[in-house]
């Protein structure tokens, strides 16, 4: 009676090495996976991340007829542009501003044309920016920092 009951419940001898064989085959799989993943990590494959530019700048408005925009920190931006929110593109000295396009921390731009207005750090080559220009489609990365008004004084 106990020889028929250990054959039910251990199978024969054929089947008796398939679980052990399976659990195996998962462990390797696991290892390998695991090992995969930290690899990434290590070797720096998980580096080509693009990250948001960001710049530092003071926004001086004590007078709502003409902003002053001053970049105080390049962070790891490029440089900061002006833009239009109305039509998204860079503004131009003709539109009563100067220096749209601040390159280098000090640099001070004055915005006098009535309109909203956006603040936009980039990354990528900006000398090619001017009132014709959208950032975004020059650029390897933009990110809005601060959007201001300027009223009109009549």
């Amino acid at each position: 009676m106990f020889e028929l009951l250990t054959q039910r419940t251990c199978g024969n001898a054929d089947e008796r090495g398939v679980s052990p064989v399976i659990g195996v085959i998962l462990m390797v799989a696991i290892t390998v996976i695991l090992a995969a993943v930290i690899a990434t990590f290590v070797l720096g494959i998980g580096d080509d991340i693009q990250q948001d530019p960001q710049a530092g700048v003071s926004i001086d408005d004590g007078d709502p007829a003409a902003v002053d925009v001053s970049l105080t920190s390049m962070g790891n931006a490029d440089g900061v542009a002006i833009v239009d929110t109305d039509d998204g593109q860079v503004l131009n000295e003709s539109e009563d501003v100067d220096n749209a396009v601040l390159g280098s921390t000090g640099m001070t731009a004055t915005v006098g044309e009535p309109g909203s207005y956006s603040v936009v750090a980039y990354m990528g080559d900006g000398s090619d920016l001017d009132e014709t220009s959208v950032p975004d489609d020059e650029l390897r990365a933009t990110a809005v920092i601060s959007n201001f008004d300027v009223e009109d004084p009549a």
